[in-house]
């Protein structure tokens, strides 16, 4: 089977590590549900094109085994029934893509013009469909709460939706279509990273092609995007971020008008830990924090302790970050970030979680085989507005989002080290603005029996 040796002969170990996991996905399903009762459900995009071939190589396995008689399927059609939603607001290159993608390799197509939950519906009363295989992955809209194997919702008809690829990233897929070298819809050769209906995605201003005279824009692969958490940077909304990852900068702090005609930089930070709040420990890090901050020029507006769970994280950082110019978060136990601290953060940004690849690179390297979690939970950030600041004393990168950083240190030593590292990074790339200290003097005079103060800053 040509997908199965294409990525048995690639020397992409991350590659090899998740087709497996998603073939054993696959034939788990096979082994529970007969042929008749699965289906696929088909967009035309690229990450159910990567579902279709590993159905396909999956399928092939599974009818491979000594228990199976049918042998090699080259020569047969693919038998598991495939969904196809048509809709007035899908681009012409997908319905051709999808069409042409059925005929190549023998799909029987239910071809569906009414909305998703209402096609479903009828489908389901019509066929003895027990479990769908979708092409889902950590960070699309839909992932939120699912497993490899997740019912459906209450509300929805009943099935088993069965998602092979829930830990893919971008980069993933990319790698999988082109090791495997199958075709997929021509939109992504112009510069499509996400592609929804025409009335909500354009090219990912990211691969545009800059030319010096007036020429009509051009747009490099999709698979050229270099940081795959922008691969939504397409999908036009009533309030859509800039595609540059960044938010507008009326809600990050005070404007930088404000701030040159006052003269101050202020900053809160918040310390995140149940610890603290019982009395179990002594919070050092946030006194030493200020000192540190007010060394450089900048005012601490506040100081906050808040509970270990993401909506008391998101509370706070939502009430700061469009108070300062930038807000500090620290909390938790260990060497990398905390889990609650992050989902608070993406909370109150009104962003999602989505794997990072580099980040989870660096777990890769720190924690090897001794991590006991899902690395690529583990590597989650908030999508867009993350910016991993590196430098070569840190065995971990600080992470950034918008004008929230968050800090890993658990005691003062770690905290003298962090900051001296973002320091250094800040003179090469103005991450914090360094001013002078300011220094209070007080002068105490007596005029007509009257106490003044007089505080000089």
């Amino acid at each position: 089977m040509e997908i199965d040796k294409a990525i048995r002969e690639s020397d992409d170990r991350r590659l090899k590590t998740k087709y497996n996991n998603a073939i054993y996905v696959i034939r788990r399903a096979l082994a529970l549900y007969s042929i008749e009762e699965v289906a696929f459900s088909f967009n035309g995009g690229k990450d159910s094109t990567v579902l279709l071939h590993l159905l396909r190589a999956g399928y092939f396995l599974h009818q491979s085994e000594p228990s199976h008689s049918n042998g090699d399927l080259a020569n047969h059609e693919f038998p598991i029934r495939t969904i196809y939603f048509e809709s007035p607001s899908a681009f012409p290159e997908i319905n051709l893509f999808t069409y042409e993608t059925a005929s190549n390799y023998g799909l029987q197509l239910d071809i569906i013009r009414l909305d998703f939950k209402s096609g479903l519906a009828a489908l389901l009363n019509a066929k003895p469909i027990r479990a769908i295989f979708l092409g889902v992955r950590i960070g699309d809209p839909t992932a939120v709460g699912q497993e490899q194997f997740s019912p459906s919702s209450p509300g929805w008809p009943p099935f088993m939706r069965v998602n092979p690829i829930l830990d893919w990233s971008y980069r993933d897929v990319w790698a999988f279509l082109l090791t495997c070298k199958v075709q997929y819809c021509s939109l992504y050769g112009q510069g499509y990273t996400s592609i929804g209906s025409i009335h909500d995605t354009v090219p990912n201003a990211l691969l545009c092609i800059k030319s010096s005279d007036n020429s009509k824009e051009q747009f490099r692969p999709a698979y050229l995007l270099s940081d795959g958490r922008l691969e939504r940077a397409g999908r036009a909304k009533k309030c859509s971020p800039p595609v540059s990852g960044c938010f507008p900068a009326v809600s990050n702090g005070p404007k930088s008008s404000d701030v040159h005609e006052i003269g101050m930089l202020t900053a809160s930070i918040i310390a995140v830990g149940d610890e603290i709040l019982f009395g179990s420990i002594e919070d050092q890090l946030g006194p030493s924090l200020c000192r540190k901050l007010c060394s450089i020029g900048w005012t601490v507006s506040q100081i906050a302790v808040v509970r270990n769970n993401i909506d008391s994280v998101a509370e706070e950082v939502e009430r700061r970050k469009s108070a300062n110019d930038l807000v500090f978060v620290y909390g938790g136990i260990g060497p990398l970030h905390s889990d609650v601290t992050v989902a608070g953060i993406a909370k109150a940004f009104g962003v999602r979680l989505a794997p990072d690849e580099e980040f989870e690179e660096y777990l890769s390297h720190i924690l090897g085989e001794k991590c006991t979690g899902n690395r690529n939970e583990m590597a989650q950030l908030p999508e867009g507005i993350t910016e991993l600041l590196h430098h070569e004393k840190l065995p971990v990168p600080l992470i950034k989002c918008l004008n929230v950083v968050i800090l890993t240190a658990t005691n003062v030593t770690e905290l003298d080290w962090q900051w001296d590292c973002l320091i250094e990074l800040t003179r090469s790339s103005s991450i914090l603005e360094l001013a002078e200290p300011y220094v209070s003097k007080r002068l105490r005079t007596t005029l007509s029996d009257v106490c003044v103060n007089f505080i000089i800053i």
